[in-house]
């Protein structure tokens, strides 16, 4: 046991020190002070000596302490990302991480993400951040038209961003998609290949970009001369359950020549359901879906895909969190990306 306790106590002592400021003033042979305020980017300090000492502290893989800094000014240094990971195979989450991570590198904040059910409490989460205020900002995703998430951070006067739209009365910062033009123009390119009965795996109602999604998709309809065919699962259905849905409506009498998938992942479950009849993608029945990664296109070339580009949102969130943090107006700090279709 003593043997024990005393190679313990040696592992503790020989643990590599935190560099500090001080380690960084050291190194450089500048103020401890000065070696602060080049960190900060203050506008009285050299670019070359803010170059330098950046590049020693990235070197010492100096990280300032948190609760040194909250201490200080009240703020944490913290932007923290909300999300929902259920179901998510195709890249969405890591896309998203990705695209906030680059938009925050050369700055102050770190990102946290906190991972959410769908199914739980939307609001927990959020309360748990205003509570404690373990951060200075938030993003959050899967938006509802009147969501409680933006009221309640609207009334506490926490800074955030959300990867979608409101429809209420609360101006807020945002980046979306343009789902309505996705669903519009998908209904042109099935139509482009002689398809007239289409069938839409939509978002879930409670969302707002259910209603973007089937405005596109009934105006598209209405344009190029086509119907729906009722698909009564959602992209939040189970995949197995989307895709034993989909067998069953291409079993069906009323079977569609034609779907629009809003979801990567669950375009692969289609592709499953259909693939179960003996139909061929491309030949008996076209499909459009929506990625955010190049995945589909490796499973099924035959998928007609529309790009969404998630870690441009990324960027373009955690810029308007940022900014708002700054005090700017949340009206300016409003975004949307197209669809990208393949170039011919």
């Amino acid at each position: 046991m003593e043997d024990k306790r005393n190679s313990g106590g040696k592992a503790s002592s020989d643990a590599p020190e935190r560099p500090t400021l001080k380690t960084i003033a050291f190194m450089t042979g500048l103020g401890v002070t000065t070696i602060s305020r080049a960190l900060k980017d203050a506008p009285d300090i050299g670019a070359e000596t803010k170059e330098r000492v950046r590049m020693v502290a990235r070197q010492l893989g100096y990280q300032p302490n948190r609760a040194g800094v909250r201490l200080r000014t009240g703020k944490t240094n913290v932007i923290a990302l909300i999300l929902s990971v259920d179901e998510e195979i195709m890249g969405f989450t890591s896309q998203m991480v990705f695209g906030i991570s680059e938009a925050l590198a050369d700055t102050q904040y770190h990102l946290v993400v906190t991972p959410h059910s769908h199914s739980k409490d939307p609001l927990v989460p959020v309360r748990y951040i205003l509570d404690t205020g373990s951060a200075d900002g938030v993003i959050i995703t899967r938006i509802e038209p009147d969501d409680p998430r933006v009221r309640l951070m609207t009334e506490r006067n926490m800074p955030f961003a959300t990867h979608g739209r409101t429809d209420t009365e609360l101006v807020h910062p945002y980046h979306d998609f343009d789902n309505e033009a996705f669903a519009h123009q998908a209904v042109g390119a099935l139509v482009a290949k002689g398809r007239r009965r289409i069938a839409l795996l939509q978002p879930p109602g409670k969302l707002s970009f259910h209603s973007h999604t089937r405005i596109g998709f009934q105006t598209g309809l209405h344009e190029y001369g086509a119907e729906e065919v009722p698909l009564r699962v959602t992209i939040d259905t189970p995949l197995p359950d989307i895709r034993d849905a989909v067998e069953a409506m291409m079993r069906s009498p009323n079977a569609p020549d034609g779907i629009v998938s809003s979801a990567g992942s669950a375009a692969i479950a289609v592709n499953a359901g259909i693939e179960a009849t003996g139909l061929r993608l491309g030949h008996d029945i076209d499909m459009v879906a929506k990625q955010s990664t190049h995945v589909l296109n490796w499973i099924r070339p035959e998928i007609i895909t529309v790009y969404e580009d998630v870690r441009h949102a990324g960027r373009e969130l955690a810029k308007a969190v940022m900014a708002r943090i700054d005090g700017a107006e949340p009206q300016e700090l409003q975004s949307i990306s197209l669809p990208e279709w393949p170039q011919e």
